[in-house]
């Protein structure tokens, strides 16, 4: 036995709107026994798995298409305007589980594409709540993951930056420091969740504490990744699991201190059932 002594971060875990989607989607399944979901309400493989036993039953964009008379769940990232009209026409009920903080990002970007601003997006192409963002400005703003994706010498010399909630608050003020640098004059608006921000500092502080971490998340997840790598230049013996099939006995010494910890799409559930795996050891 290599008697672990194995810690759970209580900060981890799901953030507020994910907390709601999914409370909202248990409840309908246990009045009616299923429902529709545009996409994976959570980027978790093992809680989609959970809540498809359920009942739940995940569609794509396409399928939505040919759907009709029936309720469908929108997640916690949010939709474009296009999403809300073909319910309308297939006589679909939207579950609008659409977290508040992506809602208000959504209504600041539309008001910036009335007002005729060159909107620029911080995010990751194709990200379902990036999706949703680019809708309110019928898909004419800039999605960038990177300054390296822009020509700074071509770039309007006034723009308006906005960021997909769940990204690093120092990569947006880096990013925001560099453009004003080269000459752009932005119009920055920190749209990141502080729920999720706040993580950064909190992992780091808890990552210290520890001989080895194990981050538990999703592949899908990119707030996993962020929080991730946050962990490993914290801690360099951090390990990423998905599931409690990833871990390995090897990455541990007899009676190493563990901390596990997790992204704000990773149930408490999947890391307790980490934890209980590495007592075993």
């Amino acid at each position: 036995m290599l008697d672990l002594h194995v810690t759970i971060d209580q900060s981890s875990g799901f953030c507020f709107g994910v907390v709601y989607a999914i409370e909202m989607a248990e409840e309908i399944l246990d009045e009616r026994g299923y429902l529709y979901c545009l996409g994976d309400i959570v980027h978790n493989d093992e809680e989609v798995k959970r809540l498809e036993k359920k009942g739940l039953r995940v569609i794509n964009h396409e399928e939505l298409v040919h759907l009709r008379d029936e309720q469908v769940l929108i997640r916690a990232h949010g939709e474009p305007p296009s999403t809300y009209q073909l319910a309308l026409r297939n006589n679909i009920e939207l579950i609008d589980a659409s977290c508040p903080v992506v809602l208000k990002l959504q209504n600041r970007i539309k008001n910036s594409y009335d007002k005729d601003e060159k909107i620029y997006i911080y995010g990751k192409h194709g990200h379902a709540e990036v999706v949703g963002l680019l809708g309110q400005t019928d898909n004419q703003a800039v999605v960038f993951q990177g300054l390296e994706e822009l020509d700074l010498t071509s770039l309007p010399r006034q723009l308006t930056l906005y960021s997909q909630t769940t990204k690093s608050t120092d990569k947006f003020y880096e990013i925001t420091n560099k453009l004003a640098e080269a000459g752009v004059q932005v119009a920055a608006n920190d749209t990141i969740c502080r729920q999720v921000s706040n993580r950064d500092k909190e992992l780091r502080v808890f990552a210290r504490q520890f001989d080895k971490i194990i981050f538990v998340s999703g592949s899908k997840s990119s707030n996993g990744k962020v929080l991730y790598n946050v962990c490993r230049e914290t801690n360099p013996h951090t390990h990423f699991v998905s599931k409690v099939d990833d871990l390995r006995a090897e990455w541990f010494s007899p009676g190493d201190r563990v901390g596990i910890c997790g992204a704000t799409s990773t149930p408490m559930w999947l890391m307790e059932t980490v934890r209980d795996q590495l007592l075993t050891y």
